[in-house]
């Protein structure tokens, strides 16, 4: 069997934990920050996991 190529988007993007679960970055911190407020600012800047429903869409890009 060949090898199974990594999405290269997807690693730059999302990381294996441990537990099997993804990680991901969250969104909106990017620009147009001063509209919001210091605690949104902040907790933008945590990880998050993927959801459920868009695990089975990133899991096969992400093989080992």
């Amino acid at each position: 069997m060949p090898k199974v190529k990594t999405n290269s988007a997807a690693k730059k993007r999302f990381k294996k934990c441990g537990s099997g679960k993804i990680k991901r970055r969250k969104a909106f911190k990017r620009h147009l920050l001063t509209g919001k407020s210091r605690k949104t600012k902040r907790n933008l800047g945590k990880m998050a996991y993927v959801s459920s429903v868009d695990y089975r869409h990133i899991a096969p890009l992400l093989p080992y």
